[in-house]
């Protein structure tokens, strides 16, 4: 098949695109410095911007002094020219949030809703949009798009904004699960994107937190269940059926413990929260009437820092957390050192709502029980760091989504696109 030839309006749009990412993560510039940092010439530029002004996508951001010059004009991708939301399909509830374009939360609310039946949960968020849209106080005609994380794999079929996306989610019962269509069928009108939870956490530490900057990244997502998002020079990899970074099914004990998703032996079965909590409960230990959350931090709380990092193990009722959270983080590591010697990244944060309490006080010791599993040189080159973007990365990821699909096409989503797939890739 030969290759088709670009036009020029697809180099326009490919120049604004350039233009407003680089302003979008960036900003604020000036002409002159977009033009370094973009390689575009000066005319296109010139026009290019001219055009972003018009349409307020970009507005200005003040002066800067020149080099015996007049003071240079800044710009900046303009924050309210629309609102995005994220919404976090989590194991034990549904967080719906409301951001400007710069991501900054406007409004939030939970719902607590067991994600087991998906036709409740598609109904819930598409009531939950308006909601949290008027609570904030905004229109409605001012929202680019919904981004959606969810457990489990996403299948992309292409199509229209998030129409064929399809939902496995083994733990939980779903498959082939078309969530966009139940999320529209609650009433919603708005471009919808679906995408995993731990690549839309991925994608939003790269974007605003631990891993800004970093190219080979590994950003693990530690909550009810147990996923990655693997970044590949600067991209997050997906595989052949977008499935790829389902590291909390990887084995880790042949023949162990049972893990939800009807296997034995998986990562999830033995550091996900989930499981961490019944095997403290099983073995006698008691905890308050609190959520898996909740339950979870005080785990946390009793144990205190561990002993593998260093210093003397607690005393009286706090002895049995603590062992059961060196257990965890055992293998904890020997899962972070797979990561290790299969992805040579040179980062890997730690992140979620579990690997949040665990990151406070934990991290010398997952470290450490890494150390224990993992090739020397690879080891030698990596940092492990706790995530910078607390328990909501997941819903400031989802809402990433709908960002990416406004500087990719440098044009409002909520405009249809002919003759080809509106899903980001």
């Amino acid at each position: 098949m030969p290759a088709k030839r670009a036009t020029v309006r697809d180099l326009r749009r490919h120049n604004r695109s350039a233009l407003l990412s680089t302003l979008y993560f960036e900003g604020p510039l000036s002409r002159q410095e977009l033009v370094a940092r973009t390689g575009l010439s000066a005319a296109t530029v010139s026009t290019a911007t001219a055009g972003l002004v018009d349409e307020r996508l970009v507005v200005g951001a003040g002066t800067v002094e020149s080099d015996g010059g007049r003071p240079r004009s800044l710009l900046r991708v303009n924050p309210g020219y629309g609102h995005v939301v994220g919404v976090d399909v989590g194991e034990t509830g549904v967080a719906v949030e409301l951001f400007d374009l710069a991501l900054r939360r406007i409004a939030a609310l939970d719902h607590d809703l067991p994600p087991t039946d998906p036709l409740a949960v598609g109904a819930l968020i598409a009531a939950a949009v308006p909601e949290v849209i008027a609570l904030a106080g905004a229109d409605q005609g001012s929202v680019l798009g919904v981004g959606i994380g969810v457990p489990g794999e996403v299948e992309r079929r292409g199509g229209a904004w998030g129409a064929a996306t399809l939902v496995h989610a083994q733990t939980l019962g779903w498959s082939g699960v078309p969530l966009a269509e139940l999320v529209r069928a609650g009433g919603t009108t708005l471009p919808l994107f679906v995408e995993n939870g731990a690549k839309t956490q991925g994608q939003a530490e790269m974007w605003f937190g631990a891993g800004r900057g970093s190219r080979h990244v590994v950003v693990a997502l530690l909550a009810s269940g147990v996923g990655a998002a693997v970044v590949a020079d600067g991209a997050v990899q997906r595989g052949s059926t977008s499935s790829a970074g389902e590291w909390g099914h990887t084995t880790v004990v042949h023949g162990g413990r049972r893990c939800r998703c009807g296997a034995h032996g998986c990562l999830e079965a033995y550091v996900g929260a989930g499981a961490v909590l019944e095997r403290y409960r099983g073995l006698g230990g008691e905890l308050g009437e609190g959520d898996e959350r909740a339950a979870f931090a005080e785990l946390v709380a009793l144990a205190g820092g561990g002993t593998l990092g260093g210093g003397s193990p607690p005393a009286g009722g706090a002895q049995l957390a603590t062992r059961v959270l060196e257990e965890a983080v055992g293998y904890l590591g020997a899962g972070i050192a797979t990561l290790v010697n299969l992805f040579n990244p040179e980062l890997i944060v730690l992140g979620g709502w579990a690997g949040a309490a665990l990151g406070e006080g934990w991290l010398p010791s997952i470290v450490a029980a890494t150390r224990e599993h993992a090739l020397r040189h690879p080891f030698a080159r990596v940092r492990l760091e706790a995530g910078r973007l607390g328990p909501d990365a997941v819903a400031v990821g989802a809402a990433t989504l709908p960002v990416a699909a406004l500087l990719e096409r440098a044009a409002d989503p909520r405009a249809p696109v002919r003759g080809r797939a509106a899903h980001l890739a």
